[in-house]
């Protein structure tokens, strides 16, 4: 009798402790599906992400959006810089380009963009070069352009690979700058001047020059690595 009641009770035991056990989700054994497994909305399994709102930000950092299935915003930069609507953006237009960036991100209008207003810049004009996510895992991943100095210097680039994965602004840009308002900060003292960013655009032009006719032209410059993404893969 004795151990008839014991042999109920253990399985009372087991019965209970399995009805408390986790079901198999999607990620292994007892991992429910939902929030904290697996790839957020929209990301990672079977997600389209040519159907993602477009991102492109300028050379001096300015980031510029449009919806899935829109002209890529590389754009609307374009059309703005240049000024006198030719079809071609000069070295003035593009110098001129980047201190109109400058003067929007120096808010209190002393001349420097100091750290607090970079931080503003990250958290609030251009978040996404704070996500640091490798972002070509879908393919089309490409390495930092080849060097070479502009007449002003060697342009301030940081290099866009960093363990293997494309950092900060790079997946976005034309130049492999994680960084590219902190990338004009010559002497590392984390204020920019506007001496400084009018420097950096200058030899950034001259890096995106590469015919040296002294004017840029749309179907001239290189295709952002997202962009490089995006582009349909030729079938085999």
């Amino acid at each position: 009798m004795t151990s008839r009641v014991l042999a109920t009770a253990l399985l009372a035991l087991s019965l209970t402790a399995c009805g408390h056990a986790p079901p198999d989700g999607p990620d292994g054994p007892g991992e429910r599906p939902g929030r904290g497994f697996g790839p957020p909305p929209g990301e990672g399994r079977g997600d389209d992400h040519r159907q993602r709102p477009q991102l492109f930000i300028s050379p001096a950092g300015e980031p510029f959006r449009a919806p899935a299935g829109a002209p890529y915003p590389l754009a609307a930069w374009f059309s703005g810089a240049d000024a006198d609507h030719d079809g071609a953006v000069s070295r003035d237009e593009f110098v001129a380009d980047a201190a109109r960036f400058f003067a929007m991100l120096d808010t209190d209008k002393d001349g420097v963009i100091d750290g607090f207003e970079v931080s503003a810049y990250e958290k609030n004009v251009a978040p996404e070069i704070l996500l640091g996510a490798d972002l070509m895992s879908g393919g089309g991943r490409r390495a930092p352009p080849e060097g070479g100095e502009g007449e002003d210097g060697p342009p301030r680039r940081r290099g866009g690979l960093i363990g293997g994965a494309l950092q900060g602004a790079t997946p976005y840009a034309l130049l492999a700058e994680p960084q590219p308002v902190m990338g004009a900060d010559a002497d590392f003292n984390r204020r920019i001047s506007r001496d400084e960013a009018l420097k950096a655009a200058r030899s950034r032009f001259s890096l995106l020059d590469t015919d040296k006719d002294g004017v840029l032209r749309v179907d001239e410059l290189p295709r952002t690595p997202i962009q490089g993404r995006d582009r349909p893969r030729p079938r085999r």
